[in-house]
């Protein structure tokens, strides 16, 4: 059996907020959670807001993160805290926190992994993950925890977001509050779960060559200095695209890199650039790599919305029990006054009284279309909405 409830709330008082948001989830399941999923707005005083939260949840371990926008069964929100109750008593969840993803996120995957594996009681199925959305290089947290998990073992959740800051991301984990960490949480037992991946950004212009990068810094494209890419797109010179992070104009336009085994472009969120003219993104994109300018439009996003929730929905027995939305900060980003008919899009598919609960992320990590199994290739997406829906 598999039971969730959700809560929110938007009071001005952190410590409340946090009590209200958690007893709303808890009551919808009669008071049982075997875990409890926190993602929060970063205008709420963290410290009171956890605790508020525990003065309910009390020894119910919990999981969770600061945000960019916030979802539930509702739709979407902003400047408020969301909270998931979940009980299952087929379902065991094992916690695991690998650190310092500022300086070496491959080690910290892997460490958060490695805790997960030992504390199992077997191999889990599925691994949720709460990375710091700030990370050196989101793709390489992904490659550690496959590291000691295997590279086709299914990966699914999304960045820490500080509300379009780009300053500090936060973390939750019972009654921590970390910083530069990835928290991940293993599923194990006799469950049923279908993933959705999808973004619906279309390839404008020609094919071009990353053809120096380190990590995360794209250096140069085609040998020029990278940042020439915006510069000739939008008519700005460097200087006014290095003034405040390029994040804040460029989310329209990520770049696109052509993957084996994806019928879409993989994204990748421009994030910083430098008096060099070199463009720091959100994950690496590699030396070699083909790349493109991508363009958003609502109308395909919300498509691909909907293409992602009947991806997940094909993979689970029965109906949805409950269901987590890792949806970038772009999405919501670009589409505006219209960001509620994604979530609508999600929810005729997957039914409007299903227990949902989600945040607008600054990255994912989602296997590449959704599959699972031996085709299964989990990576870092950006502008991308990553959908996990549990089944029995």
């Amino acid at each position: 059996m598999i039971k969730a409830g959700t809560g929110k709330s938007n009071n001005l008082d952190s410590f409340s907020a946090g009590k209200e948001a958690c007893a709303a989830a808890l009551n919808e399941t009669e008071g049982k959670a075997n875990l409890i999923f926190v993602f929060s707005s970063v205008v709420y005083d963290q410290e009171k807001l956890l605790q508020g939260i525990r003065f309910i949840s009390k020894d119910i371990p919990l999981v969770g993160c600061s945000t960019s926008g916030e979802i539930t069964n509702q739709g979407p929100a902003t400047k408020h805290v969301v909270a998931m109750a979940l009980y299952s008593d087929k379902i065991d969840f094992t916690i695991g926190i690998g650190t310092n993803t500022d300086k070496d996120s491959f080690e910290a995957g892997k460490k958060a992994a490695e805790k997960i594996k030992k504390g199992a009681k077997v191999l889990p199925s599925l691994l949720m993950t709460f990375l710091d959305g700030l990370a050196e290089n989101g793709a390489a947290a992904v490659r550690g925890i496959q590291k000691t998990l295997g590279k086709n073992f299914p990966i699914i959740g999304g960045s820490a977001g500080d509300d379009f800051l780009f300053k500090e991301t936060y973390q939750y984990c019972n009654e921590q509050i970390l910083t530069k960490s990835i928290i991940g949480v293993g599923l194990t037992g006799d469950f049923s779960f279908g993933i959705g991946v999808r973004h619906g950004w279309e390839p404008i212009g020609l094919p071009m060559k990353a053809t120096k990068s380190e990590g995360g810094k794209l250096i140069e494209i085609d040998n020029r200095p990278a940042l020439c890419i915006y510069e000739d797109y939008f008519g700005k010179k460097a200087e006014e695209l290095i003034k405040e992070p390029i994040a804040r104009m460029a989310y329209t336009y990520p770049l696109g890199m052509s993957v084996k085994g994806s019928s879409e472009f993989l994204l990748r969120d421009v994030v910083i650039a430098n008096e060099k003219k070199e463009i720091t993104c959100a994950a690496e994109i590699p030396e070699g790599s083909e790349i493109r300018l991508m363009l958003g439009d609502p109308d395909k996003a919300i498509a691909a919305a909907k293409e992602a929730a009947k991806m997940a929905l094909s993979q689970i027995n029965g109906k949805p029990k409950a269901v987590f939305v890792f949806n970038c900060m772009a999405r919501h980003k670009l589409l505006g006054s219209r960001v509620g008919e994604e979530i609508e899009a999600i929810q005729d598919i997957l039914g409007k009284d299903t227990p949902l609960i989600g945040f607008y992320t600054y990255g994912e990590q989602a296997p590449l279309e959704g599959k699972i199994g031996k085709e299964c290739q989990s990576v870092f997406h950006n502008e991308t909405i990553a959908l996990l829906v549990l089944g029995e």
